[in-house]
């Protein structure tokens, strides 16, 4: 009973400490959502433990404990494929932007050379 409530009182600060993050706007809403689910998850554990032995005999699983480990590591491994993704994404975007910064920069002192070299004859006496 006593680990019961100690995953349920889990559930309930880790839910509580996101939406105040949320609130905060320390944390944004699609990875607001990922940490709800898994507060909620570990809230419903605490409340129902025999949650595990029904999902670890509907699984095929022989000693419930290890149905929350491998659930756990899913989940953790899950996640940092969707964090490489978001990476290589904003990554390229990045090297996106930089190519056009580059050619912004190019154009400028173009424009620039053309303007100086226009002023320079527009001096000169005829």
């Amino acid at each position: 009973m006593n680990a019961q409530i100690t995953a349920a009182l889990l559930g309930l600060a880790l839910a509580g400490s996101i939406l105040y993050l949320v609130r905060r706007d320390h944390l944004h809403g699609p990875y607001a959502l990922w940490w709800l689910i898994v507060a909620a998850a570990t809230l419903v554990l605490g409340f129902v433990p025999r949650t595990i032995d029904w999902l670890a005999h509907l699984s095929g699983i022989g000693y419930p404990p290890v149905l929350p480990i491998i659930i756990g590591l899913s989940l953790i491994l899950l996640r940092l494929l969707q964090l490489d993704i978001e990476r290589s994404r904003q990554e390229r975007q990045i090297r996106r932007l930089n190519q056009k910064l580059a050619i912004l920069e190019e154009e400028l002192t173009s424009l620039r050379r053309n303007v100086a070299a226009r002023s320079d004859t527009s001096n000169r006496p005829a």
